[in-house]
């Protein structure tokens, strides 16, 4: 997991190291229950659910103004996450630009590679198959990001290595980012820190279910 690689980030900013503490025993727990949640949904639900989120995904793309030559950062899916790749393939298709993250350097902000439904895949940090170091690096202007937990406030719940995070911060300007997350993993709250950066909007298998204010 992304969290073994800084294992003591959770919150660099904190006044109260007690209280950030907790939180970060909090996540650990809330984890492994929402990973469990996903992972017992089974292949075929997790199928569904994927399906549902790619049918929903296009108008929300579009109210935040996906056009033709918009650069947009998908992600390849790890342990059970939504998989998002036919809906990212008929969008290149339709002139997009897509992009994948990529781990360069650890503890540092994720890069973006250009992906096409042809492109060779080469195995990057995690053994997650990332595009090769040749591919076009690009800046997305609309980045998805997948969520193991959400809130209303349209905070993200991830795996803990704060990559996503870190990468927000060091991007100017800032791209529009979208949850991609299921509806059973909303939680009352995730205790922002001063480190986490809320995303623009949440897309479930029910559609837009959130949006930061002043960002619709």
């Amino acid at each position: 997991m992304a969290a073994e690689v800084d294992p003591t980030y959770f919150d660099p900013l904190a006044t109260d190291p007690q209280q950030a503490a907790d939180v970060a025993r909090w996540r650990r727990a809330e984890r492994k229950r929402l990973f469990d949640l996903r992972n017992n949904l089974g292949q075929m639900g997790r199928t569904d659910k994927a399906q549902a989120i790619s049918r929903h995904l296009p108008n929300a793309l579009t109210r935040y103004g996906l056009r033709v030559g918009t650069i947009l950062s998908g992600y390849w899916p790890i342990k059970g996450e939504p998989d998002l790749r036919p809906i990212l393939s008929r969008l290149h298709d339709q002139g997009v630009i897509i992009a994948l993250p990529v781990v360069e350097t650890r503890a540092a902000p994720l890069i973006f590679r250009r992906w096409t439904p042809q492109t060779r895949m080469v195995r990057g940090d995690w053994n997650i198959p990332v595009p090769p170091p040749e591919a076009e690096r690009l800046i997305p202007d609309i980045a998805l990001a997948p969520c193991l937990g959400w809130d209303e406030g349209c905070f993200r719940l991830g795996w803990g290595g704060g990559y996503f995070d870190r990468t927000l911060a060091a991007l100017s300007p800032s791209p529009v980012t979208i949850g991609i997350a299921l509806t059973a993993a909303r939680l009352g709250t995730i205790f922002p820190q001063p480190h986490d950066i809320a995303l623009s909007a949440i897309v479930t298998e029910d559609g837009l279910v959130a949006q930061r204010r002043g960002k619709a």
